[in-house]
């Protein structure tokens, strides 16, 4: 049943793509919409998926519609660089959206140097997974997607339950517990596990962006997973906040045999890929059966089914899709206004094959309601262990 579940998501995907967009081509009287969307992502290195999704663009639409930036590798020491990436999309009058994944810290700022020069009413300015404030988030973008990171805190310690955790290992540093959603969503893990019976270890790791280094970190993922595995057992699952920690985290589980219930961003292809070398095609959408094919292959062979998952489809490059294809939308007149939830949800449905409900993001008694926050179902290599 899942393997064809996953099997009708691709061939929806493949169609939905073409059918929230508009014409491939681009330039003359076929363009597929007025001026230019710029799409700014991170790096290979911090996030290959959001740096793919872009270039899937690109190529969908042409480099003369689609304009792909990145953001500095160390962003934290850089943001002077990032105000440079967004004071040159400025200088641009073609430019017609911001579509900005992921909203690293010093976003805001970068924003606030294109809006010297830009007028907010005349761009659709997009934040995916933003990691900034939400009411000064509120201020800047018309609207902000990410996976509902609160509520994974609950869906996280179930699905380890269900794949047979008895403890379950958070890792995370200074910087990312400073965002409130992250924080908020490390508590409710923790009170969740505590409800389930599973016992909470929150681990600190070397930031990436600080010292050690992108590499130090990820050293230290690959030496510390197999001893939280000696002390507490091979029934313990690992999460890690980060993106550039998932490769060495998915792999160091693997090689121990404990548990994974998802990547920071779930998604086929973020971390499983490279951990485990299943082969990933150049076209993402149209191979990514075969991706999950693999990795259920090796997973099971290895004796582990069940104790592997993650979602049946990428967020980070549905937060880039979507938006990239709602941003043609708009500018061609098809929305209800700048943020128009409904043209948006189908957008994220045409991309995931199935329904996407968003969720306005709210702090007690305030709703942020264009911060919006999504979840979708898991998807386990193997099947889950019968209680």
């Amino acid at each position: 049943m899942k393997k064809f579940l996953c099997i009708l998501i691709v061939l929806t995907m493949a169609i939905g793509l073409a059918g929230c967009g508009g014409k491939q081509t681009a330039g003359g009287n076929d363009a597929p919409f007025e001026g230019k969307i710029a799409i700014i992502t991170n790096t290979v290195s911090q996030n290959e998926e959001e740096f793919r999704s872009a270039e899937e663009m690109v190529k969908k639409y042409g480099s003369d519609k689609i304009v792909h930036e990145l953001w500095p590798d160390n962003f934290m020491q850089e943001q002077e660089q990032m105000i440079s990436v967004l004071g040159k999309l400025a200088a641009d009058p073609e430019i017609k959206a911001l579509i900005i994944n992921q909203a690293v810290p010093g976003t805001n700022a970068a924003v606030d140097k294109f809006l010297e020069t830009r007028k907010k009413d005349d761009v659709l300015i997009v934040y995916a997974a933003p990691q900034e404030n939400p009411p000064d988030i509120a201020e800047r973008c018309d609207f902000s997607l990410q996976p509902n990171e609160i509520e994974m805190g609950r869906t996280i310690p179930q699905q380890a339950k269900a794949q047979g955790a008895k403890v379950l290992v958070h890792y995370s540093f200074p910087r990312h517990m400073s965002i409130v959603m992250l924080a908020a969503r490390r508590d409710l893990m923790r009170q969740t596990c505590e409800e389930l019976g599973i016992e909470f270890v929150d681990a600190t790791a070397p930031d990436p962006t600080g010292d050690a280094g992108l590499s130090g970190a990820q050293q230290f993922i690959l030496e510390d997973v197999p001893k939280m595995v000696d002390k507490y057992g091979k029934d313990t699952a690992f999460f890690s906040t980060n993106c550039a920690m998932q490769i060495p985290l998915v792999k160091a589980t693997f090689e121990t045999g404990a548990i994974y219930p998802q990547p920071c961003c779930p998604s086929p292809y973020h971390g499983y890929p490279a951990a485990l070398g299943v082969e990933v095609p150049e076209d993402l959408v149209g191979g990514m059966q075969n991706v999950i094919d693999q990795t259920t292959k090796i997973i099971t062979d290895a004796g582990l089914g069940g104790r592997f998952s993650t979602w049946p489809v990428p967020a980070a490059m549905m937060n880039t899709i979507a938006s990239t294809e709602y941003a043609i939308k708009w500018i061609n007149g098809e929305t209800n206004g700048k943020v128009d939830q409904k043209v948006l949800e189908q957008c994220m449905a045409d991309y995931a094959g199935m329904q996407v409900s968003l969720t306005p993001y709210s702090e007690g008694d305030k709703v942020f309601d264009h911060n919006y926050l999504y979840l979708i179902d898991f998807l386990t290599y193997g099947e889950l262990p019968k209680n």
